[in-house]
């Protein structure tokens, strides 16, 4: 490794001694000091990002050594996600403030395995190696694992973060297996090997199998039918902040991986896997839509949501064209604005110490709190995909893209599921508006306060006028779309 390499990795090197500082407070003795850990971690995601940007620019006139050029990118596409990643983490350190405050847990080993997890997203982004995704994959996901169960005395917090270390395990087992598999008829990891090694074979019964199980790993990570089991009960056990993370950050990661692996890696065999993965489209768009449906607590609502919305991103993966990546990233931006909204509007609700979890915690909310019922109907739009939202914009490329590749029925389909998905977000905004009851208490904040208003404005900002967001994405296209 030359220093120039340094350069390429000087974020994730930054942003792993912050978090490495953040776990080492407590037992230094100044855990107690005026400076609060969420500023803390707010100064640490502010350099990470300065130092993003500032390589972003230096790596234009340096090289990468060949070791490092084939495990590791810092092109376009991996700076966009990092940079979504860093801006979702800083509205979950907003989200968390109260939750934190009332707990009798450190703070300090909460923003810390954030940063960790945030480090192995930022790993997943520029990686073109299938090893170096993997090992960021799992740095995130085991810190995801003890983030769920952070409320360790209680029942339900340790029993989501069960769930979703023995069902992780699994699907890790499951992606490795298959990444073996890959490399044992590919003769390498890397990326751009593998689709050029693809490129020359026509059948392969070990290949095909080994891109299935891949598959099924990744299809995990975003919970993807019929791996979704995990979903609503670690989101209705996990702390809400948590579950907030888990259903924008860490999913927005899995997307980045997906799109990365199928576009770049396997992208000629797409004729053998497109069908299968338009099945899990289609199976994930029905069954997370219907079974929202049915649903009086919000947190297991959102997460039948967040599994019609993997049914959604996987139009773009499956679409195998430039307008479907682009659709990709789009609608990654939409997702973790709308839902953090969403979940911050739901964190200012308060019955019996928990943040407002059922449909009628909102009743009369638009009484109580008009500017916050508004904004909660912005984000509900957003994922309804109505205009003139940005889950609109999200949901043309996305549609659009699946017509032109082929697939006009899956995109028939993904209408009429995201008109199935009014029916249950409006059930809530009926709640607000049209309900005399009086639902939970309200308790605002300025760190709450500021991360809806955060989030509404880029709702609506990206949904009023696209063009300068849909700029920027121009030079977040991998070569060759």
């Amino acid at each position: 490794m030359t220093w120039n390499d340094f350069i390429y990795l000087l974020p994730e090197i930054v942003l792993t001694i912050g978090a490495s500082a953040l776990l080492l407070v407590p037992v230094t003795g100044a855990r107690g000091t005026s400076f609060s850990a969420k500023w803390a971690m707010l100064v640490i995601l502010l350099i990470t990002a300065g130092s993003l940007i500032a390589c972003s620019h230096a790596v234009e006139t340096i090289d990468q050594s060949r070791q490092l050029q084939a495990m590791f990118a810092l092109d376009g596409f991996a700076i966009f996600f990092k940079l979504l990643f860093i801006a979702a983490i800083a509205l979950l350190v907003l989200l968390s403030d109260d939750f934190l405050a009332e707990s009798r847990y450190s703070p300090w080993e909460y923003y810390s395995l954030l940063a960790f997890a945030l480090c192995g997203m930022m790993f997943m982004a520029s990686g073109v190696h299938l090893i170096t995704i993997y090992i960021g994959l799992e740095l995130l996901s085991l810190s995801s694992y003890i983030l769920a169960g952070f409320y360790k005395s209680e029942l339900k917090s340790t029993e989501a973060a069960m769930k979703y270390f023995i069902l992780g395990a699994v699907s890790s087992g499951i992606l490795l297996y298959g990444i073996s598999l890959i490399y044992g008829v590919c003769g390498s990891l890397n990326l751009l090997d593998i689709a050029a090694a693809m490129s020359t074979i026509t059948n392969n019964d070990a290949l095909m199998f080994g891109i299935m199980l891949l598959g099924a790993g990744l299809c995990f990570k975003i919970a993807a039918v019929p791996f979704h089991v995990w979903t609503p009960d670690v989101y209705e056990g996990a702390p809400t902040p948590i579950a907030a993370f888990l259903s924008t950050a860490s999913k927005a990661a899995a997307f980045s991986i997906f799109a990365r692996i199928f576009y770049v890696g396997v992208h000629d065999f797409h004729l053998y896997w497109n069908y299968v993965l338009a099945t899990i489209s289609a199976l994930s768009m029905i069954l997370g839509n219907f079974a929202a449906l049915t649903q009086d607590n919000v947190k297991r609502m959102l997460a039948y949501s967040s599994i019609a919305h993997a049914g959604y991103i996987l139009l773009g993966v499956i679409s195998v064209n430039a307008l479907g990546l682009r659709g990709i990233l789009v609608y990654s931006v939409v997702y973790v604005f709308a839902n953090l909204g969403i979940w911050a509007t739901v964190l200012m609700l308060r019955r019996n110490q928990y943040a407002g979890e059922r449909v009628d915690d909102f009743e009369g909310l638009s009484r109580r709190a008009p500017l916050w019922a508004f904004a909660m109907v912005i984000f509900l739009l957003s994922l309804g995909g109505i205009p003139p939202t940005a889950g609109f914009i999200g949901k043309y490329y996305l549609f659009t893209a699946a017509m032109k590749a082929g697939y006009g029925w899956l995109a028939v389909l993904a209408v009429l599921a995201s008109a199935v998905s009014v029916f249950y977000y409006f059930r809530i905004a009926a709640a607000m508006f049209f309900s005399d009851a009086e639902g939970a208490r309200l308790q605002s904040s300025y760190a709450l306060a500021a991360a809806v208003v955060v989030c509404a404005a880029g709702t609506l900002l990206i949904g009023v006028a696209p063009e300068g967001v849909l700029a920027v994405l121009k030079n977040c296209i991998p070569g060759g779309y």
